[in-house]
């Protein structure tokens, strides 16, 4: 039976033909870079956050693993769908078609929802952070980086920007950015309530189950649909500004 050229040549040489410099697939790009923009590891200080989590356990709503991961849970759907996610949703063409003023309609509308000054703080660096990790990266280019920076960068608006040149799907970016968020999360719990590890992998376990739905819901919003309402979250930061002792930044 007749052999190819690669079999003929393992058989002449006695070595199996190398791949390492075979060209990926966009599709593992993709992928890839979606989790590098997911992990808690991105160096843009999210772990340094709680959002408001610390404040639910110092006023004694959230003591156990099932309180937090409902607490979590309903912020996810409440909060993070309804808001972030939906401005992530519509950032991210803005940004592929480089429609630079819909891009600041929409980090002007993230930072006016922030209903306390920790929380709008949070954004912001957030936002700066990631776009200094952008300019050492050639998922953005210089022009956009600086187009970002002239708005005061807020995270989503950030996050939008480097997950729209990575070639992944709409839906595949905002599921990228609720996980990384409730990987966050989950560490968050583990250190403020106190929990253990295996209660924040339940947590995440719930937050991941969650997650999709949250996503199609925050696709399916409009302009007109989209709302940040969540007045106890609000109380809660307030009165977590001036908490006795903390060991988050909101």
């Amino acid at each position: 039976m007749a052999t190819d050229m690669a079999t003929q040549a393992t058989l002449a040489t006695g070595r199996i033909a190398s791949t390492e410099n075979a060209p990926v697939p966009l599709h593992d790009m993709s992928f890839m870079q979606l989790m590098w923009l997911a992990s808690p590891a991105l160096p843009i200080g999210g772990f340094s956050y709680s959002e408001v989590l610390e404040a639910a356990v110092d006023s004694g709503r959230v003591s156990t693993e099932a309180q937090a991961s409902a607490w979590l849970v309903d912020q996810l759907h409440l909060s993070l769908s309804r808001a972030d996610l939906s401005a992530v949703a519509q950032a991210i063409p803005a940004w592929r078609a480089e429609n630079h003023a819909r891009i600041a309609e929409l980090n002007a509308w993230v930072l006016q929802t922030r209903e306390s000054g920790e929380l709008r703080a949070q954004t912001e660096q957030m936002g700066r952070s990631l776009l200094e990790w952008l300019k050492n990266h050639t998922t953005a280019t210089p022009a956009q980086i600086a187009t970002l920076a002239a708005m005061d960068a807020s995270y989503p608006l950030a996050f939008s920007l480097a997950a729209s040149s990575t070639g992944a799907a709409l839906r595949d970016c905002l599921l990228a950015y609720a996980f990384g968020w409730a990987e966050n999360m989950a560490q968050a719990a583990i250190k403020s309530v106190p929990l253990g590890q295996s209660s924040a992998q339940r947590i995440l376990s719930a937050l991941t189950a969650e997650i999709p739905s949250a996503v199609d819901h925050a696709l399916a919003l409009g302009d007109d649909t989209r709302q940040a309402f969540s007045p106890m979250l609000a109380i809660l930061s307030s009165q977590h500004e001036v908490q006795y002792s903390r060991l988050f930044r909101s």
